[in-house]
């Protein structure tokens, strides 16, 4: 899934959730085959415990606004305040890594994290102290995947990157259950009944005690970022102005916007990824507003929607070709339309199936259009500075569609007008996609064609 990041080349970077997959990168130096083995899954074990922390931050922070009675609009505001720094840092962040041992970046990155959840601790509002988090998060990115490229073989990333997905996967389970635990009553209570002789820590309330939990899992996650190897790979000091990668970054977006398979396929990632990073707040909305649940309740059915999304994932890698990917378009109309039936849902036995085919729509659509994106970003200009653009649009659009939920419910709609609005607006998109296909292959049928030709004889994405 991707709720993650990637590695690039040159100067275009940016966090991307899954990370760049394709095998040709050339390696750095490797170290003794057993060496590389055990760096390698001290690299997933920080992954897993960062990512689910994250996840289950997101889950105290939704309860830290309830608790103090916050808008609904703040609690929406949760998401797009997270990929603000993805997006604002785009052009930078790979430099970053670039410039320092990548193990020590993630480790300063975990610490950033860490802040974020002392700021929400002691004063500062959630949502600020929420988008730092992010910035931790964005930082971290580049760093995790470009790190794989240095440690391993390029035969050996596929399955590396396959790893990272899994753990991905099940850090977000894990994660949102792991929050809405931390914060139900019977074990906060335990927690709050801790006591510290001679200190008075000021956590009062049941999403004080989470978040105090979670900062321990984010030093963990620290722990292992000290136990990563060094690669031996040279160091690329930062620009002297940084504004320097700015005009390179700006005309790969451009560059791979033009293309009439390319922008297809952009789009459409584009739109599935903020569809997802949306849904985790919308579940918890609809199940407070239709099932009556609490953000423990809730939060299980989260989990529900990722299991969909790894399973629709699954079936489309076995089932699609790179060159398939327009047509699975119809798919995410389909899912812009499920948004809009929730809310007729009230039970939860039909809710549990329901999310899971939402979730398996957006998996199997997904999946051939992130390959086809891959692929003709690499021929346009090299996969890392397409994997950059490629998430850089995503996060814009989590970023825009979190805000347009947030200011919907800031204007009064109710939860189910707002939930209407964000799944017309997925299937009206959607629709415009699925046209704007049509007209290139009306307009431009011979150009077409002849990228989808090869895209079918791409041995190495197909």
């Amino acid at each position: 899934m991707r709720w993650g990041d990637f590695h690039i080349a040159a100067t275009c970077y940016n966090p991307a959730p899954f990370g760049d997959t394709s095998p040709d990168r050339t390696p750095g130096p490797r170290a003794h085959s057993l060496h590389m083995k055990r760096g390698f899954y001290t690299i997933m074990a920080a992954q897993f415990f960062s990512s689910l922390a994250d996840n289950a931050l997101f889950v105290a922070a939704v309860q830290l606004l309830r608790s103090s009675h916050a808008p609904q609009w703040q609690q929406a505001a949760l998401v797009p305040m997270f990929a603000l720094f993805y997006v604002v840092l785009a052009p930078f962040v790979g430099a970053l890594a670039d410039s320092m041992p990548k193990g020590r970046v993630m480790l300063l990155s975990n610490f950033i994290k860490v802040a974020g959840c002392l700021f929400m601790l002691f004063g500062t509002h959630p949502l600020m102290a929420y988008a730092v988090v992010g910035l931790g998060a964005a930082a971290y990115s580049p760093a995790k995947y470009g790190i794989l490229t240095e440690l391993l073989p390029a035969s050996q990333l596929v399955k590396a990157n396959g790893w990272i997905e899994g753990l991905t996967i099940g850090s977000i389970i894990l994660g949102v259950l792991l929050g809405g635990q931390l914060v139900a009553p019977h074990l906060a209570s335990q927690l709050l009944a801790l006591d510290f002789p001679l200190l008075d820590t000021g956590i009062n309330n049941p999403p004080e005690a989470a978040i105090s939990v979670l900062i321990f899992v984010y030093f963990l996650a620290a722990w292992f970022n000290t136990h990563i190897p060094l690669t031996g790979v040279l160091m690329r000091p930062l620009p002297n102005k940084m504004l320097s990668l700015l005009p390179d970054f700006w005309s790969c977006n451009a560059r791979l916007w033009r293309d009439k398979l390319g922008q297809i396929s952009l789009a459409a990632t584009t739109l599935i990824w903020g569809v997802a990073g949306n849904l985790r707040f919308i579940v918890l909305a609809w199940a407070a507003a239709a099932l009556g649940y609490g953000v423990t309740k809730a939060s299980a059915l989260q989990g529900v929607v990722a299991i969909g999304m790894a399973v629709g994932a699954v079936l489309a890698s076995l089932r699609m070709r790179l060159e398939d990917g327009p047509r699975v378009i119809t798919l995410g109309i389909g899912m812009g339309v499920l948004i809009i039936v929730l809310i007729f849902i009230s039970n939860v036995w039909v809710a549990a199936p329901f999310l899971i085919l939402l979730g398996a729509l957006g998996g199997f659509l997904v999946v051939p259009m992130n390959a086809l994106l891959q692929h003709r970003g690499h021929n346009l200009m090299g996969a890392g500075r397409s994997i950059a653009v490629q998430n850089f649009n995503e996060q814009a659009c989590i970023l825009g569609l979190g805000a347009l939920y947030s200011l919907a419910t800031g204007l009064g709609l109710p939860t189910f007008g707002a939930i209407t609005l964000f799944g017309l607006v997925i299937a009206g998109f959607m629709l415009l996609i699925q046209r704007w296909h049509a007209r290139n292959c009306r307009d431009h049928a011979s150009e077409v064609q002849r990228l989808l030709a090869i895209a079918r004889n791409d041995k190495a994405l197909g």
